[in-house]
């Protein structure tokens, strides 16, 4: 009998470890093709973006990012937390947006100030917000990041909207966004600019529910319930910079 027993034992754990290499190399599979897709989603909503910026409007809304930015991970780049802003703005203002989105898939804070920070420079935005920073984690040096921060921060207007990062949720990577962070409002506080709590917002979704619910299949951009957190952060920031339309008088 207790051969018997050893023997299903056996055989239940070996089932399930069979069981859990399929899981993984499914997942594995599912996250190699979402990143070719996704890539190959970029030069697409970077049109998209180029050919919203030909567009009138009697307010200018202009972005400093990264793919995030640009939608990646997104049904379609209108439903980043770029395209719901614009939308929030046009229905709280009933005026016409135009947007400006400067930010590029793959941005660091280098880039940001050597491609980006001279288009704003020509522009002279109603809202700006500004989301970088998450694609220094990787290779997150304290002393760099905010050396190249300052500069940034010290280009932009002061009624810029800037973000501190994401959560991460778990491992280093966490670790090295709680610092990033830290830093981020410091320098925040030194200029005067006025911070979206993008890391508050995401973070009180919670790791597992993020990756169940608001991640893209890539495991790393945000779908649409996720850039619905996003906007969630620059909302009230957002509101207390545009007035709302005001409404029409009522003959009594």
């Amino acid at each position: 009998m207790g051969w018997w027993i050893a023997g299903a034992v056996l055989a239940v754990v070996t089932v399930g470890a069979i069981a859990t290499l399929i899981a993984r190399t499914l997942v594995l599979r599912r996250r190699s093709a979402a990143v070719i897709r996704l890539t190959a989603d970029i030069p697409i909503n970077a049109k998209w973006w180029h050919e919203q910026e030909r567009k009138t409007g009697e307010l200018l809304y202009v972005a400093l990012g990264d793919s995030a930015a640009q939608g990646i991970g997104a049904s379609r780049p209108g439903r980043s937390y770029v395209g719901m802003l614009a939308a929030h703005l046009r229905e709280r203002t009933g005026r016409a947006v135009r947007v400006v989105n400067l930010a590029r898939s793959g941005a660091r804070l280098r880039e940001a100030l050597d491609l980006e920070l001279p288009k704003l420079r020509e522009l002279h935005p109603d809202i700006l917000t500004v989301s970088i920073g998450a694609n220094d984690i990787a290779t997150f040096d304290a002393a760099r990041f905010e050396r190249e921060l300052r500069e940034l921060y010290t280009a932009l207007p002061r009624h810029a909207i800037v973000a501190d990062l994401p959560a991460f949720y778990f491992g280093a990577a966490e670790r090295n966004v709680r610092t990033a962070n830290t830093i981020v409002h410091r320098l925040a506080k030194e200029f005067g600019l006025e911070v979206a709590p993008l890391y508050a917002a995401t973070w009180r979704q919670g790791g597992p529910r993020y990756a169940l619910n608001q991640v893209a299949a890539d495991f790393f951009h945000p779908n649409d319930r996720g850039y619905r957190v996003w906007a969630s952060a620059f909302l009230p920031l957002l509101d207390r910079r545009v007035p709302a339309e005001k409404s029409a008088p009522h003959d009594d």
